[in-house]
């Protein structure tokens, strides 16, 4: 199965993708879990405290990022790849989202929480 989602965060591309890439600040944002995020290619991050963990693939400032992601609770070896595609749309930024290489029974979980965890949190963080 694979994951689209298209959103609108009003703020510069360059604050989304440094907020993408900023483990205090992402961190911040998802409520105080901790995360610890690479910025460098082949960099490894931790999220949410250690749930997802995420490899950095391609990284393009403030307009690309490319990660293997994967939930520690999926099955040994079992990676996703999530892509972060960001354009600017005046003062806004348009973030296009894909994902695939997931297991299909995770599909609902994620795409509802991705719109829970990141997109939600991100609009309401960059918004003030």
């Amino acid at each position: 199965m694979h994951i689209h989602q298209d959103v609108t965060i009003n703020a510069p591309a360059k604050a989304v993708y440094d907020l993408l890439l900023d483990g205090k600040r992402f961190g911040e944002m998802t409520g105080g879990r901790e995360a610890r995020i690479s910025s460098d290619i082949g960099g490894v991050s931790s999220l949410f405290g250690g749930a997802i963990s995420a490899l950095n693939v391609e990284l393009v400032p403030g307009k690309r990022v490319v990660q293997a992601w994967r939930s520690n609770d999926w099955p040994a070896g079992i990676y996703s790849i999530v892509r972060f595609e960001l354009t600017a749309d005046g003062a806004a930024t348009k973030l296009s989202f894909d994902q695939g290489g997931h297991p299909d029974a995770a599909t609902e979980m994620l795409a509802t929480g991705w719109h829970q965890m990141y997109w939600e949190p991100m609009a309401k963080m960059l918004a003030g």
